[in-house]
């Protein structure tokens, strides 16, 4: 049985009741701001707030403007342009086909941006791979060390417990421990250089537990305002 949810239309921005959400700046690259969710326990009782890996991205930041028809914040365009291995081409066209071959009603309106993809430069490899086997410790796999250790690192009273099935899992994870798996092929970081508003977030045995949603316009039941909202 498919059971469609009512959808509102209006995206949920902002703030949630009871949490707020924090930020940790970086250390070998300053420029991260990784988040987290703050959730308020009992401070009657003097028990401190419980910190959760957050994935509401800007839409539960409150300094944040959301517009789905401008796009997101590209704030990781600069991590990689610093690099200096990607230049800017010209797109392509948009095809039919990018649109499901939808049309009339169903057509999702197309998405104007004055922005040139990256690409590699001639002879130069963007992957975390590829860094990580270089021996490079990308501004990626620092935010992603930040945000596994869930500013546990700041808690005196942290505890070793559970089962680690012989995985060698440091008690804190560093920049260079990411590196490490990534360049051993133990763990992945999906981090296109075309996905400027991204938040990078890693998957391998060492790591917290990820989640996939697949999130798309239907050509027949629902609009891209519908979507967004559902993945918010």
């Amino acid at each position: 049985m498919n059971i469609q949810t009512p959808i509102s239309q209006t995206i949920p921005t902002g703030q949630r009741p009871g949490s707020r959400k924090v930020f940790q700046d970086g250390v070998l690259h300053p420029c991260l701001n990784v988040p987290f969710r703050e959730v308020a326990v009992h401070p009657s009782a003097g028990e401190p707030p419980l910190t959760l890996y957050d994935t509401g991205g800007p839409y539960t930041d409150p300094r944040a403007t959301i517009d789905i028809k401008q796009g997101l914040e590209r704030p990781r365009d600069a991590w990689v342009l610093a690099r200096g291995d990607v230049e800017a081409v010209d797109p392509r066209p948009v095809k039919p086909l990018d649109n499901g071959n939808a049309r009339g009603k169903h057509l999702a309106p197309q998405f104007v941006s004055d922005r040139r993809p990256f690409r590699a430069r001639a002879g130069a490899a963007v992957t975390q791979l590829d860094y990580a086997r270089r021996g490079v410790i990308t501004a990626e796999m620092e935010y992603v060390a930040i945000r596994e250790n869930l500013r546990r690192e700041a808690d005196a009273a942290v505890i070793r417990d559970g089962e680690d099935f012989g995985a060698a899992i440091p008690d804190f994870v560093t920049p260079e421990f990411v590196r490490d798996e990534v360049a051993r092929g133990r763990a992945i970081i999906p981090a296109n250089v075309n996905h400027g508003e991204l938040e990078p977030m890693i998957i391998g045995r060492n790591f917290l537990t990820k989640i996939n949603a697949n999130i798309g316009n239907s050509a027949v039941t629902s609009s891209v305002e519908e979507e967004v909202e559902k993945m918010v």
